[in-house]
């Protein structure tokens, strides 16, 4: 969209006319009529104050009309609404963003979209461009799926290979509606489920999109050869995860992100070996570059010899993954980083809900100051780990000190929390609520490890279980302890072997024979980049995906639905709706890189890069990034409130400035120089965590995975406020976060009703 400032102003000869400065560009109409006949096909209008007070006296009318105008075209023609821009401060009229959500019903959304939008013949493919930033699982399959198409991809990964992208981690699984269990799931119930889970925080079209293609996703994997588990009759094995009742979640062995990740690799190996991709190992995009309004290419950093280049394309797909490492310490691998988002953030892509992060229930608890990285456990272990605390705190206290094991405490003096309070969903209610229920039972004393900060994880019950059937299925004696625990613990083993000896490696415990210990980590980010149906950010040809963009989770994320929507996303949403944008430009002929907005845009990334290598401060890279994460944690972690939200607001914007003053990053700009990269990231982080803390203050309800403290019921539960906060909000860059502009997306729900969440 094009910004228009408006000027009004009495001619010599007498006549009135109006000039329009657009951004590359100036009209000047004469006359009234004309003027109202173009003013009602702008997009946006920004009113500028007039230069003086006779001028002001002169233009008092026409401004007068014109806003009057503008209010009558955005109430007729595109519902969208304007703001007034003064000097330093900005009124919102409700401005309404367009999600561009087709006609129809629901179910029919889709396939009647897909049916009507525009494509881009075999022949014509070739003619374009289009560049992806990341390669995990979301820009490998759309790398690789655009690359078959035929469209020549540039693809680019800060790593030494795109097969080390940070969804390799990803153990659990991946959901879809396949009702192989013949349990009750369909395409509605992976829908609802996940509307749901979100706490109502999502587009119903979007969802049920992903609910869609789902089934999809598995027929492709398996295609490739992605070893899922199978059952002993050689059909695909599924089982449940957190916030669901059905079985849906395929897995291999706690591989699951690995084995998706070399099926997506493996298509993408095929295309850069027919050369339909160039693959750019070891760069870092630093800005995007926008011409005449659109993306038309990106300016990156060559992360071994340290040179700045330029790419040109028609079309640029960001799918760089979450912002999780604001918080420092994270499940996250610590090279994951927001930087890609940021930089079209920072050029007109707008940032939805960046308040809307996930805390991840099963992970090992931190271990010192020392770490870098927290170690998660799949979520698939709440399937059959049973979660508890002592009742008594005295037995709390002994096994602090270490004169009580756990396994020594008695059945009645356990309480096994989650199946206490929510009986029908027990250990596998979702990951907000789990999270949560574990940190009000520490608050109140009864964490089980040193630091009081975990809760117990255990698998006894499990095992004696599979040990009796197996002992039926075998015809042995289902009472002997030694031969139940014996077939038992194998069972388990074939679910979870290498969970159990990952946790043992790390904690030396034999998890088989005392119970693991878990805690609430930061993991998921559901906030992102803001972006249409068609997966487009507000900048036109600037696309984001997976969870580089504000996704489909809305304020809580269903365990094994990140990897869904990634691979949804890259193989079978964005090749059909980039098409359609793509169409424009058969004709464009290649994206020159020798222009004006290209050096621009380079220049602004080498004065950055200055900036930061000739500050010679005092404090390390690491230094500004664990007080910044550790701010976050405190203020913008599990629970949020009012006084703790302002303090982290202030907090963060200090931090940043200290950063500037007083930062040390060592070594050169040519060459290979981890430091600052890890510089240029953070000050990225240092910017979107005060955003982050600025969208929950302004949040004043309780979903999902944002909770603020003075929004609860009784029992202690997110209290949403659905009369004035059911929509999305999108923040504009106006210079700094502290000056962000909000718009608001309203949500509207013509098929599940809106109610409080209860899994009891």
């Amino acid at each position: 969209m094009k910004k228009v400032k408006i000027r009004y102003r009495k001619n010599a000869n007498g006549t009135s006319s109006i000039r329009l400065n657009f951004f590359d560009g100036y009209e000047t109409i004469d006359g009234k009529r004309k003027a109202k006949r173009l003013i009602k096909t702008l997009p946006f209008h920004l009113f500028t104050s007039p230069k003086s007070k006779k001028e002001e006296k002169i233009n008092f009318n026409y401004k007068k009309e014109a806003e009057k105008i503008a209010l009558q075209w955005e109430k007729t023609l595109l519902k969208e609404k304007i703001y007034l821009k003064g000097n330093n401060e900005t009124k919102l009229k409700d401005f309404q963003l367009n999600s561009k959500i087709p006609e129809g019903s629901l179910e029919q959304k889709w396939s009647n979209h897909k049916g009507k939008i525009n494509l881009v013949s075999p022949a014509n493919k070739r003619l374009i461009d289009v560049i992806v930033v990341g390669t995990g699982l979301a820009g490998a399959s759309a790398s690789a799926t655009l690359a078959e198409l035929g469209y020549n991809v540039k693809t680019f990964c800060f790593q030494d290979s795109p097969r080390r992208a940070h969804s390799i981690a990803a153990q659990g699984g991946i959901n879809a509606a396949k009702n192989y269990q013949g349990d009750g799931d369909s395409t509605y119930r992976l829908f609802y489920d996940t509307i749901k889970g979100g706490d109502y925080r999502s587009r119903e079209a979007n969802v049920h999109r992903l609910a869609e293609v789902s089934t999809n996703i598995i027929d492709q994997c398996v295609a490739q050869g992605v070893p899922f588990a199978r059952d002993y009759g050689g059909l695909l094995d599924n089982r449940s995860f957190g916030g669901v009742l059905v079985s849906r979640t395929f897995y291999a062995k706690g591989q699951t992100g690995q084995q998706l990740l070399l099926g997506a690799y493996s298509a993408m190996n095929r295309q850069i070996g027919r050369g339909k991709i160039k693959m750019f190992n070891r760069h870092e995009m630093m800005d995007i570059v926008i011409i005449d309004g659109k993306a038309r290419g990106i300016i990156t950093r060559n992360l071994v010899n340290g040179k700045i280049e330029r790419h040109g394309a028609h079309a640029v797909v960001i799918a760089s993954g979450g912002y999780g490492n604001v918080f420092f310490l994270s499940t996250n691998a610590m090279g994951s980083n927001a930087s890609a988002s940021w930089k079209i953030h920072k050029k007109g892509a707008y940032f939805a809900n960046p308040c809307f992060t996930q805390i991840h229930p099963t992970c090992i608890p931190v271990s010192g100051d020392h770490q870098s990285k927290l170690t998660l456990m799949s979520e698939s272990l709440r399937n059959d780990g049973r979660i508890w605390v002592p009742k008594n705190l005295g037995d709390v206290k002994a096994i602090r000190e270490g004169s009580l094991k756990p396994t020594e405490i008695k059945e009645e003096n356990r309480d096994y929390y989650l199946e206490r309070r929510y009986p029908a969903f027990g250990n596998l209610v979702p990951r907000d609520v789990a999270s949560r229920a574990a940190k009000e039972r520490c608050d109140a004393g009864f964490g089980v490890n040193k630091t009081g900060e975990a809760v117990y994880l255990d698998f006894a019950s499990a095992i004696i279980r599979y040990g009796k059937e197996q002992a039926h299925i075998k015809g042995l004696d289902e009472n002997n302890i030694q031969i139940v625990k014996k077939l038992g613990k194998q069972v388990v083993k074939s679910k979870y072997g290498n969970l159990f000896q990952m946790y043992e490696k790390i904690v030396d415990q034999n998890p088989y024979e005392t119970p693991m210990m878990i805690y609430p980590a930061v993991h998921y980010t559901m906030g992102g980049v803001w972006v249409d149906y068609n997966l487009m950010t507000t900048i036109p040809g600037c696309f984001a995906i997976g969870e580089a963009n504000f996704s489909d989770h809305a304020a809580n994320r269903l365990g094994a639905s990140a990897l869904m929507q990634g691979l949804a996303d890259g193989y079978f949403v964005l090749p059909y709706t980039i098409g359609d944008y793509l169409s424009a430009d058969i004709r464009t002929g290649p994206i020159s890189t020798e222009t004006k907005e290209f050096e621009l845009a380079q220049k602004s990334v080498e004065e950055k890069i200055d900036k930061l290598l000739f500050n010679k401060g005092q404090k390390s890279v690491d230094y500004f990034h664990k007080k910044l994460g550790k701010i976050i944690w405190d203020k913008c972690g599990m629970a949020r409130n009012k006084k703790g939200l302002e303090e982290a607001i202030q907090e963060v914007k200090q931090l940043r400035s200290e950063f500037y003053k007083n930062v040390n990053v060592t070594g050169k700009k040519e060459g290979y120089n981890e430091t600052l990269s890890k510089a240029l990231r953070v000050a990225d982080f240092l910017e979107l965590g005060e955003l982050f803390a600025k969208d929950a203050l302004s949040r004043e309800e309780s979903c999902g995975g944002h909770f603020r403290e003075e929004h609860q019921t009784k029992e202690g539960e997110a209290l949403r406020n659905d009369k004035e906060y059911n929509f999305v909000s999108a923040w504009e860059y106006n210079g700094e976060p502290s000056k962000a502009i909000l718009h608001k997306e309203k949500l509207t729900f013509e098929n599940v009703e809106l109610k409080t969440r209860s899994y009891k």
